[in-house]
């Protein structure tokens, strides 16, 4: 029997994703783990979104680590900052710190057929060996930017809230946001009360729930959950088994959907009185079929004496204002782009090779795909956490983290038992998954005919289309029928010393 070994973990990112990873693998044991993270802190898109207005569009109490809770938000919905704050602190607390290095970005990242190792390059030349690697690079990383005739030639500040510009004045100036979700709709709200005008351009409106959400946490909340740790554990778990409800009205036509999507309706009845204007904030979509928006000060917002909406197509851009397709030209001073991101670049731009040499872009040329949001067919020993087809629409994505996390602390202690070498995926077993995908997206709300981020290039949905029991089902525990598991000879086992 072999000696038992200690597998060289190397996690990618230190968002919710690889914070989580980082937690569990800890927490089973395994010691020799590396978080590289090319931003200046943790926090994933907590640390890169800091724009104006940012707030989390899921409630404080359930936005949350279940392993590591805070009872003393300051809002019902939290604030970005604090928000970034609490994965600091969190990192802090449970002795995560030194496995985290920041400012190191990972541009490539090798497998070697002959040794069964990956080698992780940097940006700046260092490589690293590793038995495996975790990709934790989340789906809201990379900036989407419009493709605009003359975007480049505007003289005054062009900014993308992904990664704002703090030097970047707006009070008493003339602004135009473009984007329309909840981004658009948070950063409409901050900048309209200080501006001279903020036009907001809309390609397609978006159904907008009213919400508190600059309500502070109900006093004593914090005092009550920090004294009683169980209580809090019990408000935690009682929130995330109502947050199923969601993962039911996302997947399945109810009266609970019809109920939501009747509320959004009368949120913008009740709120814009104006018949012209409504009809232009109208969506011509069912409700929760994009990425739901909730708000509580837009509609006001932009129906402000200094705020204008503008539904018509955008032709181009001159270095002093926007034309639109009607001959409008709209003078601003400030251009923000609410427009996004690239959802579904994941771990791109890294170059990732596989085995005999297999590009990940070649093997995701017909779009992003993993067997249970985990494992890629070619790529052994390479997993990804929030990978594609990640609950971003209807499951808590701490808690799915901490799933995937702990099915694949599973798979690394058989590696380190000597149970297996190499991990890989099939691809009947991924085809299999993406057959079960297709059937169950049929009658979700997401497949009622929007056109949303949701959707690959090549036209499929890339979101989680089951309910919580049957994600937690899946990552209950591995099953090795679904891989092709590979036990190198003992003469020829590579010793198991770090790099």
């Amino acid at each position: 029997m072999s000696a038992r070994r200690e597998p060289r973990i190397v996690i990618i990112g230190a968002g919710v994703a690889g914070i989580t990873a980082a937690h569990v693998l800890k927490d089973s044991g395994f010691t020799d783990i590396t978080v590289l993270e090319k931003g200046a802190d943790v926090g994933g898109v907590w640390f890169w979104n800091r724009y104006p207005g940012l707030t989390c569009d899921v409630p404080s109490q359930i936005y949350q680590f279940g392993w590591a809770p805070k009872s003393d938000w300051s809002k019902l919905w939290a604030g970005g900052p604090e928000i970034q704050r609490y994965h600091r602190d969190v990192v802090e607390r449970a002795g995560l710190a030194d496995l985290i290095r920041c400012n190191v970005e990972v541009v490539a990242t090798d497998f070697d057929d002959e040794t069964g190792e990956w080698t992780v390059t940097t940006a700046d030349g260092e490589t690293l060996t590793a038995d495996f690697v975790l990709c934790a690079t989340g789906v809201l990383e990379n900036p989407a930017y419009p493709d605009i005739d003359g975007l480049d030639e505007f003289a005054g500040d062009l900014v993308h809230t992904a990664r704002w510009d703090d030097d970047v004045q707006t009070a008493g100036k003339r602004i135009a946001v473009l984007g329309t979700g909840s981004t658009g709709v948070q950063i409409v709200s901050a900048l309209q009360p200080g501006a001279a005008r903020l036009t907001h351009f809309v390609r397609s409106p978006q159904w907008i729930l009213w919400a508190p959400m600059t309500l502070p946490q109900f006093p004593g909340t914090s005092a009550i959950l920090g004294r009683l740790p169980k209580v809090h554990h019990g408000v935690y778990r009682g929130l995330l088994w109502g947050s199923g409800i969601l993962a039911d009205i996302a997947t399945k036509p109810s009266w609970r959907r019809k109920a939501v999507q009747g509320y959004a309706r009368a949120s913008l009845i009740a709120q814009v009185r104006d018949k012209g204007l409504r009809k232009k904030l109208t969506p011509d979509y069912e409700p929760l079929c994009k990425r739901q928006v909730i708000s509580g000060t837009y509609y006001r917002a932009i129906q402000a004496a200094n705020a204008d909406l503008v539904t018509e197509a955008i032709e181009k851009i001159t270095p002093t204002g926007i034309v639109t397709a009607d001959g409008v030209e709209h003078p601003v001073d400030v251009i923000v782009l609410a427009t996004g991101f690239r959802a579904h670049d994941y771990m791109r731009p890294m170059a990732i090779t596989g085995v005999d040499g297999l590009s990940l872009d070649k093997a995701w040329s017909g779009g992003p795909r993993a067997y249970r949001m985990t494992a890629i067919p070619g790529f052994p020993n390479l997993f990804t956490v929030l990978g594609p087809n990640s609950p971003t629409g209807s499951i808590s994505l701490q808690h799915s983290a901490e799933l995937t996390a702990k099915y694949l602390a599973q798979w690394i202690e058989r590696w380190a038992r000597g149970d297996v070498d190499r991990i890989e995926v099939t691809e009947e077993a991924t085809d299999r998954f993406y057959e079960q995908v297709a059937e169950a997206m049929g009658p979700t709300v997401w497949n009622t005919g929007c056109n949303s981020w949701y959707f690959t290039e090549s036209g499929n949905i890339d979101l989680w289309p089951f309910n919580r029991t049957t994600m937690e089902q899946m990552f209950a525990e591995p099953d090795p029928a679904d891989f092709r598991l590979t036990v190198a000879d003992e003469t020829t086992r590579a010793p198991a010393s770090r790099a």
